[in-house]
């Protein structure tokens, strides 16, 4: 048995990348660490798994003890193990992720958060351990889903725009879409309930306004769908 006592000197922890649209663009929730290592470094929230908990549970409790965050679906995205991601040793976490709608959440940073906040992804430059290699890994992630899944709709208010929704997918993809192809494939999915209404006070031209439709939605939600639209310069944009 001896022998076999170097397998379980391993940590394991769990780490949050939670993506938030506030209908201007696509942000990323960070925490600035109150512990070594990296204290005072903004870093996605994560921490280490009890022996008691399995994965999930520890990153629903991970994630509300560092930013009180609650009731937020997680989607396991895979494992990182690299030998030498944390500088105290043999660490190997799992990633989750969501994508919120940031004005449904209020952030409360507690536990070894000292601050919490949400940042645009750009600027979520030069993060502590392996974390902008996780970030990439659940942002490539999200953009697949979101060409098989209408996970953006829940995103935007209960009364929408079509500029409002491309910008929603634009956010995500982060390339430009040419604005007839994409009006042109969201309609034909038969997905949006025009309510025959249009925008008030603006000071542009007022534009329709559209909802969508609650039981199509949740058929997409279970069967999926292909979205696939051009870029605004003529290309199609796959990834």
């Amino acid at each position: 048995m001896k022998e076999l006592e170097v397998f379980f000197k391993s940590a394991l922890t769990v780490d949050n990348v939670i993506f938030g649209f506030d209908e201007a663009e696509l942000k990323i929730l960070l925490i600035k660490r109150g512990e070594e290592p990296y204290s005072d470094e903004w870093a996605l929230p994560g921490h280490f798994v009890y022996p008691s908990e399995d994965l999930e549970t520890a990153a629903v409790r991970v994630l509300e003890e560092m930013t009180g965050l609650r009731n937020v679906y997680l989607e396991q995205v895979r494992t990182f193990g690299a030998a030498n991601r944390h500088p105290f040793g043999r660490v190997i976490t799992t990633a989750y992720f969501s994508l919120i709608k940031i004005a449904d959440y209020k952030l409360q940073a507690a536990g070894i958060a000292k601050k919490a906040k949400w940042l645009p992804i750009s600027a979520a430059q030069n993060l502590p351990f392996d974390h902008n290699e996780i970030l990439g890994a659940c942002f490539n992630m999200l953009k697949r889903l979101v060409r098989t899944r209408p996970v953006g709709f829940e995103l935007l208010p209960p009364k929408f725009t079509l500029t409002e929704l491309q910008h929603l997918y634009e956010a995500i993809l982060e390339v430009p879409l040419d604005k007839r192809n994409f009006r042109k494939k969201i309609l034909s999915m038969n997905l949006l309930i025009d309510l025959d209404e249009s925008q008030e006070g603006v000071a542009h031209r007022p534009a329709r306004l559209f909802s969508f439709d609650r039981g199509k939605y949740e058929e997409f939600l279970s069967d999926g769908f292909n979205f696939e639209v051009k870029e605004s310069k003529g290309k199609t944009k796959m990834s």
